[in-house]
């Protein structure tokens, strides 16, 4: 199956999504390349993750990819996007497993952790996945957009000074 496939990295993941995005494209996926387009020691991985994340949520992309050092940052800046599952995925069983189990749609992976090969098959894990149709797979999936609902309404009325609206 073919997919619309953000990949986005900081200076961290740099060197590895030329290699990793060109793969992504001969797998027949189309790319979405969301930067860094040059290399940059001091850009900062939360705008790439919130360039993904925003791929994501409006449609542009079905899945994305981010790169950053560890991963780790990407990872926690993605999920602060409303919509967006991101998991840090270093192992291929994790890649397809959360999609399969907990509808993930963002990949992170940390470039200083692991190299082209592994990036594939990662990569390649998390593009193949569905998720499952289990009952417990999407009763799972609503208790956690329950929780984010409740926090977006938990802001919004702590923004608007403690009033319920």
């Amino acid at each position: 199956m073919s997919r619309r496939v953000a990949i986005a990295a900081d200076h961290g993941g740099f060197p590895l999504k030329a290699d990793l995005s060109a793969w992504v494209a001969a797998q027949g996926h189309e790319v979405i390349d969301l930067g860094a387009h040059e290399l940059d020691p001091n850009d900062d991985f939360p705008d790439f993750a919130d360039a993904a994340a925003q791929a994501i949520v409006s449609g542009d992309a079905e899945r994305a990819i981010i790169l950053c050092g560890s991963g780790v940052g990407a990872s926690v800046a993605a999920n602060k996007v409303p919509g967006v599952r991101a998991a840090i995925c270093h192992d291929v069983y994790s890649a397809h497993q959360g999609v399969e189990h907990d509808d993930m749609n963002v990949l992170c992976i940390g470039a200083r952790v692991v190299g082209i090969e592994v990036a594939k098959e990662l990569a390649a894990a998390f593009l193949s996945a569905e998720m499952l149709p289990g009952e417990r797979y999407h009763r799972r999936l609503q208790k956690v957009n329950a929780m984010e609902q409740r926090a977006l309404r938990q802001a919004v009325e702590s923004a608007n000074g403690g009033e319920r609206g």
